[in-house]
């Protein structure tokens, strides 16, 4: 319940990009009916290339109608826009698709309407709906994380620059670490150690002191963007390049550093909270 009453993260289309869009869609429908065949399209003797290109002139027809008129008008008259809103939004433009193929299918095939293949046919339209609607919603989700990453990295980047941390050293007599917030890369638990990763005169380096990593964090928690991304390893967020991976967990490339550092699978809701 909490989850459909979130606010919808993603930033509704309009102009171009719901045209575009559209395309898209009508082109993957052509496709599929061209390419695929499938729901007995092989054993139609007429021109396949061009019905099936109607079929997915229709769907980019219906997409773009309907986003201009649910999708951007309405939207503007409901604030805040939440998940279960966009939920009701993705049925109508399910059922408004499959009404108007359907009809199409009708008068092309002259074949008599009937409730039971309308069913078959709302069928086949809610199924092909979800694959492109999940593949189009984990493109803007990456692109969403990505831009709100590079926000963030650019604004804390700015702010740390002349700021210089200390890690303690428990060893008698040994030293403790200092350097610049912005070139450590990450830290990693190795037995009674912490290697911290951090750049130094252009290339990374690798530095083993002796303490534990929960205390090399309680000495960081003042920097946000310092993250425990695993149970032996924490980031800085601030030289993330490159983010891979799915809410099983992530694989963070940071600079010019060979290593990749892993997100744990619990930690992936917290990374996704610190960046939005």
């Amino acid at each position: 319940m909490a989850f459909i009453n979130r606010k919808y993260p993603f930033r509704q289309r309009g102009g171009w990009l719901l045209i575009r869009e559209s395309i898209i869609y009508g082109v993957v429908i052509w496709a599929i009916l061209f390419l695929l065949q499938p729901f007995g399209f092989s054993q139609y003797q007429g021109n396949k290339f061009l019905v099936a290109l109607m079929f997915g002139l229709v769907t980019t027809c219906c997409y773009a109608f309907y986003g201009w008129l649910v999708l951007i008008h309405v939207v503007r008259r409901v604030n805040p826009w939440r998940v279960w809103h966009h939920g009701c939004a993705f049925i109508g433009l399910v059922l408004f698709i499959a009404v108007c193929n359907y009809l199409f299918f009708s008068y092309i095939f002259h074949y008599p309407l009937t409730l039971g293949f309308f069913l078959l046919f709302l069928y086949w339209t809610i199924l092909l709906g979800l694959i492109l609607t999940a593949a189009s919603i984990s493109l803007a989700y990456n692109r969403l994380l990505r831009d709100k990453m590079e926000m963030l990295l650019s604004n804390t980047t700015e702010e740390q620059k002349d700021i210089l941390i200390t890690i303690h050293d428990t060893n008698v007599r040994a030293n403790d670490l200092c350097i610049p917030i912005n070139s450590l890369l990450y830290m990693e638990a190795r037995k009674n150690n912490v290697a911290v990763c951090y750049m130094k005169d252009g290339k990374p380096e690798t530095v083993e002191v002796h303490t534990t990593l929960t205390a090399a964090m309680e000495a960081l928690k003042d920097y946000e963007n310092i993250f425990q991304c695993h149970r032996s390893f924490v980031v800085n967020v601030n030289n993330i390049t490159a983010a891979r991976g799915n809410s099983n967990g992530y694989q963070l490339t940071l600079g010019t550093c060979a290593v990749t550092i892993p997100v744990a699978r619990s930690y992936v809701p917290k990374l996704k909270a610190f960046i939005a």
